[in-house]
């Protein structure tokens, strides 16, 4: 069935919210909600309290005209940070948090939680160019964040919204999904914290980009993305992986329209919780400055800004079926009349169909959502790994390429493996059910095969393999019972 999960970005508000409206005001105990302190004023301008930059670069202080002092913002200056280090908003997060669960919502996402607390004091952040100091910073990236991210105490805040979800999690088949969303593109153990500890829950996960921030795509690179999350994650922790996401272009423009479904092959088939951004499944494009009429550029930044969160193109009608309004708020892409869900589910060969295709094998096949993933082979071209299960003779092998066309001889890197394959999935659609030749696997730029072939002696029981296999729930197949079980 459906679940609901919610994003909830508890570290800011709107300039417009009421707490931030009285807080300006100093009226009672709001006056201490939000991040305040004086700043200078000379000749008509105002001088920060320190160098601390915004997300988005500039001064992330905004002096306020009524409350005569400046204000800290982590992201735009209409998004005033709350204070956590004040217990009152805290409480009134957890209440929010509460609100949502008695209406029976499924979970959340909290995102930007890594901004919740800074330093104290008001030092000056550290510039990543020694000979530049002071005020003379004004992009994000020209700062170590030392003093406004991941401060001691912030674990303990996030752990507090687990335990609030556990309260409602003890109904009786209602587990509330947690997971944060701080992308910590250098920093994996950071990002890894967020499960939490084997004493103390935090998140279920923490959203993983790093297939979404790869800088160079190959078979190597989805190779060391997967590698690197599945090497750093605690023993016993559930993966997830994302291949869009609201912050990124989509697949066809970040990477090119060759790659849309070998991506959704990859995200379907890994272990763990694929994340799906909406429209990757029909390979939607980023929005162009042609798609953008003039009267949708007058209308805010939003249009610019997002080209990735155009409306969903669910068929050819106007305004792609998102909307029976005049218009839509983001301009709808211009070719919603061939790229859309209702084409897509009439034909056998689209992406729509395959992606189908690959969440009914992941839901009907055991060794495609439990049990072991082990590396097989990658170079510039090709990322192959199984999908084996304790128990099972069965086995699926996927063959991706993210190069160019590629040729390899994977009975030579797997010596008991079957001289022959048959075709499960392609992205190829007319070469499904056909079998290979496992001496000789070719594949085409942007084509991924998903093979299946039975063994007695699995990749992950092998030595060559030791070190190269992950299981991240370990479970065990009893054929006699056709049970599933985890103590094994």
């Amino acid at each position: 069935g459906i679940k609901v999960i919610m994003d909830l970005i508890p570290n800011h508000t709107s300039d417009k919210h009421r707490w931030f409206q009285l807080s300006r005001n100093r009226t009672g105990k709001y006056t201490d909600y939000y991040i305040w302190q004086d700043c200078g004023q000379a000749a008509g301008s105002v001088t920060p309290p320190n160098n601390w930059v915004s997300v988005l670069g500039g001064s992330s202080w905004q002096f306020d005209d009524i409350r005569k002092q400046c204000y800290f913002h982590q992201f735009g200056k209409e998004q005033p940070d709350l204070n956590f280090r004040n217990p009152a908003v805290q409480q009134e997060i957890h209440d929010i948090i509460k609100f949502w669960l008695d209406k029976g919502v499924d979970g959340f996402s909290f995102g930007a939680v890594k901004f919740l607390l800074e330093a104290t004091h008001l030092r000056d952040e550290p510039s990543v160019n020694k000979s530049q100091v002071g005020g003379g910073t004004t992009g994000y990236s020209q700062l170590y964040h030392d003093y406004t991210t991941k401060q001691a105490g912030l674990h303990d805040i996030v752990q507090s919204f687990r335990h609030t979800m556990n309260e409602f999690s003890r109904e009786p088949g209602r587990y509330r999904f947690m997971g944060s969303e701080d992308d910590e593109k250098e920093d994996i153990k950071a990002t890894m914290r967020y499960y939490g500890t084997a004493f103390v829950q935090e998140a279920d996960f923490p959203f993983n980009f790093n297939l979404i921030n790869l800088k160079k795509l190959s078979g190597n690179s989805i190779f060391e993305a997967v590698d690197l999350w599945m090497k750093n994650m605690p023993a016993g922790k559930w993966p997830n992986w994302a291949v869009g996401s609201p912050n990124a272009a989509r697949i066809s423009t970040r990477i090119g329209k060759d790659y849309i479904n070998v991506m959704n092959m990859l995200l379907l088939t890994l272990p763990g919780t694929p994340v799906t951004y909406y429209g990757e499944e029909i390979g939607m494009e980023n929005l162009a400055s042609g798609n953008v009429s003039e009267e949708h550029v007058n209308s805010g930044p939003d249009v610019v800004t997002f080209p990735e969160k155009s409306p969903m193109q669910w068929d050819g009608k106007m305004n792609a079926g998102f909307t029976e309004g005049n218009s839509s708020w983001l301009p709808v892409h211009s070719n919603y009349k061939s790229v859309n869900v209702e084409i897509q589910s009439t034909c056998s060969n689209t992406t729509l169909s395959l992606y189908r295709a690959l969440t009914s094998l992941r839901n009907s096949e055991l060794p495609m959502n439990r049990g072991w993933m082990c590396h097989v082979w990658s170079d510039s071209n090709v990322f192959v790994y199984v999908r084996e299960l304790d128990g099972l003779s069965r086995v699926f092998m996927m063959v991706l390429n993210f190069g160019q066309n590629s040729a390899i001889d994977l009975k030579a890197i797997i010596p008991n493996l079957p001289s022959e394959a048959v075709i499960r999935l392609s992205t190829h659609f007319s070469n499904a059910g056909k079998m290979v030749n496992t001496k000789l696997i070719k594949t085409e730029k942007g084509e991924g095969l998903v093979l299946e072939y039975k063994t007695s002696k699995p990749v992950h029981t092998m030595e060559a393999f030791q070190g190269k296999c992950f299981v991240a729930e370990k479970a065990c197949y009893s054929k006699a019972f056709n049970i599933l079980y985890k103590n094994c």
